[in-house]
């Protein structure tokens, strides 16, 4: 059970990428502490471990690859994780997810995080190529968000948003992701911690408050 809220909210930033398994683990358990813990909110931000578009990836490689989630997937309170099946993908780049959370996010952050989820489900869980357009769009009906909304991922406005959190996050000393910090301070903790060390990090927050 969580210890009683602080008068003022707690509120994390966690850069991520959607082709970080680790990153999804981070995902469920930030959830977790929101749910339990009602003082406390998580911005999420971009980070792109894959900036650019590869060139040809080999599918059987990347297959090989995909049974390291089991690793991540053994932890406690870990996402949902499945090696590589079916003939979709390798994934292109971190680009394209991102784009389409943020235009998600113009709808409404409820709308991010119904869109945010689908995609670390359908990448991990389905083996769904999440930087191929027509799955974005597919995982867009999913998730109910308004068809005509989905054009703003095209925005370069929204490029530019993505762009700059990634560069934030570097300024910010990010070497990986994911990386989570305080709203109101610098200092990242960088890795998938357990869900006991990110309640411990609420608790000392109140505590200093």
């Amino acid at each position: 059970m969580a210890a009683t809220p602080s008068s003022s909210p707690i509120r994390f930033v966690a850069y991520s990428d959607y082709l970080c398994p680790w990153c999804y683990n981070v995902s469920v358990r930030l959830e977790r502490l929101e749910r339990e813990c009602e003082d406390v909110s998580v911005e999420w931000r971009s980070y792109l471990l894959r900036p650019q578009p590869g060139r040809g990836r080999d599918l059987e490689r990347f297959r090989a690859y995909t049974q390291s989630w089991l690793r991540p997937a053994a932890e406690p309170d870990a996402g949902v994780f499945r090696v590589w099946e079916g003939d979709a993908g390798p994934p292109s780049h971190s680009l394209p997810p991102h784009l389409v959370a943020k235009a998600a996010a113009r709808v409404s952050e409820e709308a991010f995080r119904r869109l945010h989820d689908r995609l670390l489900h359908a990448y991990f869980a389905e083996s769904r190529d999440v930087t191929d357009r027509a799955t974005l769009q597919a995982l867009w009906r999913d998730a109910e968000l308004p068809p005509q909304a989905f054009a703003a991922s095209e925005d370069p406005a929204v490029l530019d948003a993505v762009l700059a959190e990634h560069r934030e996050a570097l300024e910010l000393g990010a070497t990986g992701v994911p990386a989570v910090r305080l709203a109101d301070a610098d200092t990242l903790i960088t890795g998938a911690l357990p869900f006991a060390s990110y309640l411990r990090w609420v608790e000392r927050t109140r505590e200093r408050r």
